[in-house]
């Protein structure tokens, strides 16, 4: 038994004191102790490493007491798995040499036997547990389908993702059938996962809003759709999609125990759009953890309000930022743990 379950409660529905709280991309960058790991290893050699994997998994329990932690990863592993070659430049940030674009490149894209190609990954949720000691719950997570398509056509990071959008739009057989073979890869990863002991898992669609509200559906929802349908018996899932307020409506009746709302879209209209039953995670923004801690701690009190504390994660509206300092994510956690409900 876990004993801080607010997070699992909450994504229950469960009434609770205060809402729980957690950081996207908390186990990292921002931290002294991972910038130590940092100096020593590689991205992918973190990654691969369960021992060091875990490590920076707990870490920001260790100082800060979230009350859920989430793995250590990238969701390029899976692209990896898939033989894609993915390459973490410094300074850059994923780069792939080789990028899908015809149906000759797609043949080389294999479905892989996640437990062979990833088996480091269920190690390092293993080894995360051990540390974790039941405390609070691990989540374990993965990219949108369509976030995974963008990087893999792209070939790195973009501001609009003009070369993914092509292929959609120019060979839709091609972009479809890439991310079928995406997702099947995602769905038997997450489900190993959960069998590895992770406790709950979140779908990162960090480029969704690249797409109008008609795209999405047809080349991001419905692929996430089938994810959800195939985990949402086993694990709650979260559906967090950077962007796009505009489905909300969908996601709403898709099976997910939670949906991640960014800081574009208000808690009144999140409530609205989603339909007001859901517990819905987020939604401060990244940037705003620069202000001085005490003003974080009177805008996370105001979101807990808007939001009400029930059905309710508190969050950033998107990972955090590598140059916040300590005490500013210090303030933004303990203003969750201080909260009182009027």
């Amino acid at each position: 038994m876990i004993k801080n379950d607010l997070f699992l409660r909450a994504l229950k529905g469960e009434i609770v004191d205060r809402p729980p709280v957690w950081m996207m991309r908390q186990a990292g960058r921002y931290l002294p102790e991972f910038q130590v790991i940092k100096k020593k290893y590689d991205f992918f050699t973190r990654c691969q490493t369960p021992e060091l994997a875990s490590e920076i998994t707990v870490q920001p329990i260790r100082r800060y007491g979230m009350d859920a932690a989430i793995l250590f990863s990238d969701i390029l592993v899976i692209p990896q798995a898939m033989n894609i070659e993915v390459q973490m430049k410094p300074d850059f940030g994923p780069y792939l040499p080789n990028p899908i674009r015809t149906q000759k490149d797609l043949d080389r894209v294999i479905v892989p036997d996640v437990h062979e190609s990833l088996g480091y990954v269920m190690e390092a949720i293993k080894a995360t547990k051990e540390k974790l000691n039941d405390e609070v719950p691990l989540i374990g997570f993965a990219g949108s389908p369509w976030t995974i398509l963008c990087y893999c056509v792209q070939g790195q990071g973009s501001k609009n993702f003009d070369k993914a959008k092509e292929l959609c739009f120019t060979s839709p057989v091609i972009a479809h059938s890439l991310l079928q073979k995406i997702t099947d890869t995602t769905i038997a990863y997450l489900k190993a996962k959960v069998a590895a002991g992770v406790d709950a898992v979140q779908i990162f669609d960090s480029w969704g809003g690249m797409l109008s509200p008609v795209d999405y559906q047809e080349f991001s929802w419905q692929y996430m759709q089938q994810i959800i349908d195939a985990l949402k018996d086993e694990t709650p899932v979260i559906a967090f999609g950077k962007g796009c307020w505009f489905a909300l409506n969908d996601m709403a009746k898709s099976g997910a125990s939670a949906l991640g709302v960014d800081w574009t879209c208000s808690a009144r209209n999140a409530r609205y759009l989603s339909g007001g039953k859901i517990t819905l995670q987020g939604n401060f923004d990244p940037s705003r953890l620069f202000s001085p801690p005490a003003e974080i701690k009177k805008m996370v009190t105001q979101m807990i309000n808007e939001f009400g504390k029930d059905r309710y994660i508190v969050n950033l509206g998107h990972g955090i930022l590598p140059n916040i300092p300590l005490e500013n994510a210090k303030a933004f956690v303990d203003a969750v743990k201080e909260y009182k409900a009027n």
